[in-house]
């Protein structure tokens, strides 16, 4: 499978690929390129359903984004190679600015967290890492009663703090709306916006913020080594939302979380802008089959009010174990990034003394460094391999479609670029050295499927989904079908800078190895792929597509 560092090499939004649990096949960058003006945030994602206003909430607990988000609730992010920029400087908190542009509805005036006169120190993670407590991060669908309880000791105990004290949760809320909402500009760079969503920065960002969290909670209730949950909505049990965010009279429940979506509602990892019609047991499997490829009211809906909703850092904790699942799944390939530009990216955070510490990347890249880890819970998604679709589950899907679905077939693109308005059909032909029997399967380099040249405007929402060798009812196939390669998904964001949204131009990677071979097509000359857009139809370019191997 293509390493982390292959997959991507420019700045993309949200891409739900990957065709197997070792190959993620999704990201982002942007970053600022001395003398550089106007936007230059870590966000190249930004909009359907409203497209002013798409629900982050749906995104987070629809899609199973990282991110974005996430990612939504559970995307696992490949990062791009170096593009030949600066570091990300570390932002200037002095000089915290008014946030992006918030919808009328906005419960908050201002994203700056409270101000410090002094000068930040630099992290220093403990010397003798055995010495200190080791903290152990619970499932939070099977926490006990006694851990609940302290859980929410801690949260009140944060939540009773002053909002000027930068440990307080109206504090740590607004850490992530300033870092999220273009409220900060980098160190020398004052005219412009840093955005860490959807940037090779986003789950460095979120890891960090965990990190700070969590040992300021520890610290209000005595206990060095308490940890956060983490929600493992990649997992059955863990699919719906767990129970201790459900109580109206705990500090852990938000009244302002969108009413959809608790138990015993299921996520629905690949979330399309409308409510599935699956059983649970349908929904779960498809769940696990879409984790295999890639692996909540106001505030969990929004970037500038996600932090003030506890479940928000429960997602955002399983984010951060789906990033150590993934490396420990082929320890020899999937490795971190060795560009110094990401390694030497930092962030100001307060901790719980409170000071103001400077962190870099390379100080959280080892877990055990950090002195935290995850419970040991299944990953039955790493089993749940896509099947090819059957006629006999064509023929089942097709009886469930509208009669204008069944009827939409897909045009042929006659030549690029293209306007995704509708179904679109390319033949797209193989490199001769690509082309193997099932044998050399195993031993060839990765085949890569490239969705190249997609602009859209950062303010609209956009999902268009990829399929391989669908055949003329691509329709039929589900979401866990062989045929499905991935998924491109761009979440509106707009910049104060930008006051019409701006067009962005990125690129969409998938690595095709192991569908070709499970669609028998390894000796083909030839692929038919099909791009269906789901959300923003109409509002999506597409530049070319084509097959290149990666070395």
């Amino acid at each position: 499978m293509a390493s982390l560092s292959q997959l991507i090499t420019r700045p993309a939004t949200f891409s739900l690929s990957s065709p197997s649990p070792s190959s993620p096949g999704a990201s982002f960058c942007l970053k600022p390129r001395r003398g550089a003006v106007g936007w230059v945030s870590c966000t190249s994602s930004p909009a359907e359903p409203d497209a002013s206003r798409l629900d982050r909430r749906d995104v987070l607990l629809g899609l199973g984004a990282a991110g974005a988000s996430a990612t939504a609730a559970g995307i696992l992010l490949s990062f791009p190679r170096r593009a030949g920029a600066d570091p990300v400087a570390t932002p200037d908190i002095s000089s915290c600015g008014p946030p992006d542009q918030l919808p009328p509805s906005a419960n908050v005036l201002t994203c700056c967290p409270p101000p410090s006169s002094a000068s930040p120190v630099d992290f220093a993670p403990p010397a003798d890492a055995s010495s200190s407590p080791l903290r152990t991060r619970p499932a939070a669908h099977s926490a006990g009663a006694d851990y609940v309880a302290k859980f929410n000791r801690a949260i009140a105990a944060m939540k009773a703090l002053p909002a000027d004290d930068p440990r307080s949760f109206a504090a740590q809320a607004s850490v992530h709306c300033a870092y999220c909402d273009g409220s900060y500009s980098p160190d020398g760079f004052p005219g412009l916006d840093l955005q860490v969503h959807n940037s090779w920065l986003f789950m460095l960002f979120h890891r960090c913020y965990l990190y700070f969290f969590e040992r300021i909670l520890g610290s209000l209730i005595g206990d060095p080594t308490f940890a956060i949950p983490f929600w493992n909505w990649d997992a059955p049990d863990g699919m719906s939302m767990p129970a201790m965010y459900t109580d109206q009279s705990s500090p852990l429940f938000d009244p302002r979380r969108n009413g959809r979506h608790v138990p015993p509602k299921l996520i629905d990892l690949d979330y399309n802008g409308r409510e599935p019609r699956f059983t649970d047991n349908q929904q779960v499997d498809h769940n696990l089959r879409v984790m295999y490829r890639q692996p909540a009211g106001e505030d969990m809906g929004n970037f500038y009010s996600a932090g003030r909703d506890p479940l928000f850092y429960a997602h955002h904790a399983n984010i951060d174990r789906m990033w150590a699942v993934w490396k420990g799944l082929d320890p020899r390939r999937h490795t971190d990034l060795t560009d110094p530009d990401w390694l030497d990216a930092s962030f100001l955070f307060y901790d719980e003394d409170p000071k103001l510490v400077r962190i870099r990347v390379r100080d959280v890249l080892d877990m055990d460094r950090l002195r935290y880890r995850y419970q040991d819970v299944p990953t039955p998604w790493t089993s749940a391999r896509p099947v090819v679709t059957t006629q006999r589950v064509r023929s089942a899907t097709s009886s469930l479609l509208t009669p204008t679905a069944r009827a939409a077939g897909a045009k042929e693109a006659a030549r690029f670029p293209v306007t995704l308005d509708s179904p679109t059909r390319v033949t797209v032909k193989r490199p001769v050295s690509a082309r193997r029997s099932r044998a050399e399967s195993k031993l060839a380099k990765e085949e890569v499927l490239i969705i190249d040249g997609i602009q859209v405007d950062m303010d609209v929402a956009v999902k268009f989904d990829v399929f391989v060798n669908a055949g003329e009812d691509h329709a039929a196939v589900g979401p866990g079908g062989r045929e499905l390669a991935g998924s491109f998904v761009n979440v509106p964001h707009r910049h104060k800078h930008d006051k019409r949204g701006r067009a962005i131009k990125t690129t969409l990677r998938l690595a095709l190895n192991e569908q070709l071979e499970d669609l028998g097509a390894e000796g083909d000359d030839s692929v038919v792929v099909t791009l269906v857009p789901r959300q923003g139809k109409g509002k999506v370019k597409i530049g070319s597509v084509k097959i290149e191997i990666m070395d």
